[in-house]
Parts: structure tokens; sequence; C-alpha cells
């Protein structure tokens, strides 16, 4: 199934998750299942950005795009964050609001029987999303999957703060159960926020991933060969490392170019959606970046 697929389905869901908690705080009168329903809210706008940034970030390159448009998904993600504190301060003015003027729980079961079954939809969708986010390393799909399971442990803790309030009749527990909920959403969306400017100011890829690429290029290295200059970064779904392969200045170019093309498809080989950029040089050139003077 596509990413584009798992988020019209997340969208679907989203949609009725919000009907089922809307309708958990409409009997119930819960400030605390108020503020999981509109997380839920959030959760329909992040999917539905994620999905037009999704469909742009696999657009081809263009003359004003030449480098591909796959940042696109860091742009939801960030986006997906910034709502989850506007979520956040939503659900702390209503909390505000009941410990202000505390108000009784009416149908407190029909309410939690409803936020169950939302908890479950999204659960098994947010785990679906996640397991297929980390095959296809999309940065939006991601960043759904985790705003989600986030929304599956808000509505656990709902639950269990408002069976709380029905054993002890502490109505104040309602409130400040809804004050929890924003702490950790707020949490969630200070972590997106965070891992969408990193992805924007194109952050080196993981240890692991570096590890594997310095594997091949020990495998070709020589007396004859060598490398360096090795940098790497990450756009969405696509990873990129650069590199200067040093070689006898005595070589042809011929055969220079064939033992990069090796070289390039062993990288692309090892890390799957790698594109490797390989400059040649001979043994005893050395390339230099910037200028002594340049302020930069």
């Amino acid at each position: 199934m596509q990413v584009s697929s798992y988020l019209k389905i997340s969208i679907a869901v989203a949609v009725s998750t919000i009907v089922l908690k809307t309708g958990a705080w409409w009997v119930s009168g819960s400030v605390s299942l108020l503020s999981d329903a509109l997380e839920s809210l959030v959760n329909l706008a992040g999917a539905m950005f994620a999905l037009a940034m999704v469909t742009w970030a696999a657009a081809p390159p263009d003359d004003e795009h030449p480098y591909g448009h796959h940042k696109a998904e860091y742009l939801s993600s960030g986006f997906e964050g910034v709502l989850i504190f506007v979520a956040a301060l939503a659900i702390v003015w209503a909390a505000v609001q009941r410990f202000i003027e505390p108000r009784p729980l009416e149908a407190l079961g029909w309410g939690m029987g409803l936020s169950a079954l939302s908890t479950a939809l999204n659960g098994a969708l947010a785990w679906s999303m996640l397991k297929k986010a980390r095959e296809v390393r999309s940065m939006a799909l991601e960043g759904d999957a985790r705003h989600l399971f986030t929304d599956v442990w808000t509505s656990v803790g709902v639950v269990a703060g408002l069976l709380a309030v029905l054993a002890t009749g502490w109505l104040w527990l309602d409130p400040l159960l809804a004050v929890a909920v924003a702490l950790n959403i707020l949490r969630e969306g200070a972590s997106l926020v965070r891992r969408s400017a990193d992805g924007l100011m194109d952050r080196a890829l993981e240890p692991a991933t570096q590890a594997e690429i310095a594997k091949v290029l020990e495998g070709f290295a020589h007396h004859a060969i060598r490398f360096d200059h090795v940098v790497s970064r990450r756009a969405g779904q696509r990873r990129f490392v650069d590199l200067h392969m040093h070689m006898p200045a005595g070589w042809t170019l011929g055969r220079a170019a064939a033992l990069r093309g090796s070289v390039e498809q062993a990288l692309m080989s090892a890390v799957p959606g790698l594109r490797a950029t390989i400059q040649l040089l001979p043994m005893d050139v050395e390339a230099h970046f910037g200028d002594v003077d340049d302020p930069l």
C-alpha cells in the first residue's frame, strides 16, 4: 500500500474518532474527553496536510526544483507540531474554566465506551502506519503515526482518570487530567517541530547508515584508491552522500569512470534509497572548500 493510501485512511479514521469522541464528551460533559476530541481535530488537519505534502514530495524534479521536492515532508511534520501546540492551549483553557466552575459528570459509561472504541481504531492504524513509515523512510507518515500513538495513550489516560473520578467523586480530577493531556501532547509537538527543523537543515544520515557507507568504501580502498570529504544528508524518503575518490593520475578517464560506477552501485545497493555523487580526483590533488577571507 502506498504512503498516500495510509494517509487517506488516516483522514477517514480521524473523522470517525472525532464523531466518537465528540459524542463521548456530549453525553458525559467531561472536559478531559473534550480535550481528547480536540486532539483528534489536530489529527485530521495533520493527516490532510501530510497527504498534500507527500503528493508534492513525489513530484519529479523540475526547472525550479532540480533536486526534487522531497523536503516537503518535513513541512508536514512541522505543521502538525504547530497544530499540537494550538490544541494544547485550547485544552488548558477549557480545563481552567472547569476548575473555576466545576460541573457533575453524567453517563460516563457511554463516554468511556465511545472513547475506548476510537482508541482501538487509532491504535491499529498508528501501528500499521509506523511500520510502513520505517519501511519507506517517510517523515510525514512517521509524524502522523507518532501523533496517533500520542492520541492513543492520551485516551487511555483519560479513561483511567475518569475511572478514578467515579471511584472517588473528586470532580477536580477531570480538569487536572485535561491539563496533563495538554502537557503530554506539547512534548510530542516539540519533538515533531525539532525533527522537522533537523530535516530542513540537511541533518547527516543516522550513524548506522554512515557506518554502512564507510564499510562499502573500505571494500574499495587500497594503496592506489582513497576516499575523503564524505558528507551525507537526508531529504524526506531520499538519502544522499557526496564524496571524493582519489586515484592514480595516469589512469584513463574510462577506467576511473568505470570504478566510480562500481562504487556508486555498491553504495546504493547497501543503503536503499541512497543517491551517491562521487567526484574523481588524482591521488596528489586535494580539494579546497571556502576561502580564508570568506566571512561565511
